[in-house]
């Protein structure tokens, strides 16, 4: 089964939400009910927005794609709001930067186990057919769900590297935009970025792409936003991963 690929490209880095996996809107209604919930609870104050987070706008526009702590920050600063760092040990009820990440994580941990993990058919067919073609694929993803999610969509086995947020901290790499991370799953398989093709659906990632020099950066526009994925850095944009199946 070919694939509509340049011949150079000799393996295919994956983001996982929205790209492999319906779990975008997952983490996005995490992040609501989590921001929510602070927001609610804190006192008025000069300068902050209380408004509750847009599922669609602020997501889009404050943590797709990035590391877990980089979107609690992001958010936060938007709305006229700093919370003390802490630490990655800080319990889930902590004001911190660490702690409402943790929180946020630990509801994507839950609302995966009640509702499963739903695949995109078009994106197995993708995988299959590289598959057929002996083209080794990666997962580049900022969760550290990451490993979790494709194990329970039962494609886990399908990526012979997987960078995901544990790996950018045990690693030192920065989460995207920058290409840190994209690089590093690159010469886990043993390929030049010139040689590899990324796979995005947040602007920060065909950022991260572009910035990386890979031979293909394609967009995966499943929310309306072709044109902006083009102007971040996607060589390509399609709705759906079929297309590019011959």
């Amino acid at each position: 089964m070919p694939t509509r690929l340049p011949a150079e490209i000799r393996a295919c880095l994956f983001d996982m939400d929205g790209v492999l996996t319906d779990t975008a809107r997952v983490h996005a209604r995490a992040w609501k009910e989590t921001f929510d919930a602070l927001l609610a609870a804190r006192p008025d104050a000069p300068g902050e927005d209380h408004r509750p987070f847009d599922a669609r706008a602020d997501y889009d526009a404050h943590v797709d794609g990035l590391p877990r702590e980089d979107g609690v920050r992001n958010f936060l600063a938007s709305r006229g709001i700093h919370l003390p760092e802490g630490t990655p040990d800080d319990a889930p009820d902590a004001d911190t930067v660490h702690g409402v990440g943790t929180r946020k994580n630990a509801l994507v941990g839950r609302l995966i186990d009640e509702g499963g993990v739903q695949v995109y058919p078009g994106s197995v067919a993708l995988l299959d057919a590289l598959r057929a073609d002996g083209v080794p694929c990666g997962v580049v993803s900022s969760s550290a769900n990451c490993r979790r999610i494709l194990d329970a969509g039962g494609i886990l086995d399908r990526f012979a590297a997987v960078v995901d947020g544990t790996a950018l901290t045990d690693r030192g790499l920065r989460g995207k935009p920058a290409p840190d991370a994209f690089l590093a799953a690159a010469a886990d398989l043993g390929v030049e970025p010139a040689a590899a093709a990324v796979f995005e659906d947040a602007l920060a990632g065909v950022q991260a792409g572009r910035a990386g020099g890979f031979g293909l950066v394609v967009g995966v526009d499943r929310v309306g936003q072709a044109d902006a994925l083009r102007a971040h850095g996607a060589g390509r944009v399609v709705a759906d991963l079929q297309e590019l199946v011959a």
